[in-house]
């Protein structure tokens, strides 16, 4: 297992976002993480990037536990995350954010993940010298994923990457999704759009008031009478 989840809790204070929780991912994966707003699925993607703390159980990546480890330590190691909101610097050019993404590697490493990133999105390239505040939405998020690819990560956190989007734009960018997969790039997702997620999921896991209550292949939720009923309107 590229990623292993162990009994693990998490709170904000007095109030419990997380527990017990206990997922794995395989290298080259897509798992999703489905569940209602408030779930604690964004939490658990902050307790793996390292910035949310831990009050119980372990994380493992590739084998190596990073329960206490640093945020940039864990991007070393290979981890990069898409936040919810994609998090742009805005008055910063499209071509000096992604640069940011790639701050713990060696310059001479970087030209080539640049133009990868390019030629994923070619809308970035022609808006390098832009403001990334000016980009649309769909720019943005585009920028935002390939930000995390500068890291050349292993595991990939996808929080929310259709949120906001026009459906066809959103399809567009889960579809990059499955295209990493290809690339070799386990995937981490959580995403609102329950049906899309779990259709081009391998797994999938369903998160409910901080407990996951249900696992199984993407196929299968998807077909689940339950799942349908609370997540897919049907």
């Amino acid at each position: 297992m590229l990623l292993e989840i162990k009994g693990l809790s998490s709170s904000y204070g007095r109030i419990q976002a997380l527990r017990d929780i206990n997922i794995n991912v395989a290298q080259g994966e897509i798992v999703a993480l489905v569940g209602a707003n408030g779930a604690g699925k964004s939490t658990l993607l902050k307790i793996i990037s390292g910035v949310q703390p831990v009050t119980d159980g372990s994380v493992y990546f590739d084998g190596i536990d990073i329960t206490r480890a640093s945020s940039h330590r864990r991007v070393r190691l290979g981890i990069a995350q898409v936040p919810e909101g994609r998090q742009m610097f805005s008055p910063m050019s499209v071509e000096d954010n992604l640069m940011l993404g790639a701050y713990t590697r060696k310059r001479q490493e970087i030209k080539s993940s640049l133009e990868r990133c390019y030629t994923m999105f070619p809308q970035l390239r022609e808006r390098k010298r832009q403001t990334a505040g000016t980009l649309s939405g769909g720019e943005q998020q585009m920028l935002a994923i390939g930000r995390a690819l500068m890291a050349v990560p292993r595991l990939l956190l996808l929080d929310e990457p259709s949120m906001g989007l026009a459906p066809l734009i959103a399809q567009q960018i889960l579809k990059t999704a499955s295209s990493l997969k290809d690339a070799n790039v386990t995937i981490f997702l959580v995403e609102q759009n329950a049906h899309a997620a779990l259709s081009l999921s391998d797994r999938g896991y369903v998160l409910e008031s901080g407990e996951v209550v249900m696992s199984d292949s993407g196929q299968n939720l998807l077909n689940n009478e339950q799942i349908k009923s609370a997540y897919l309107g049907s």
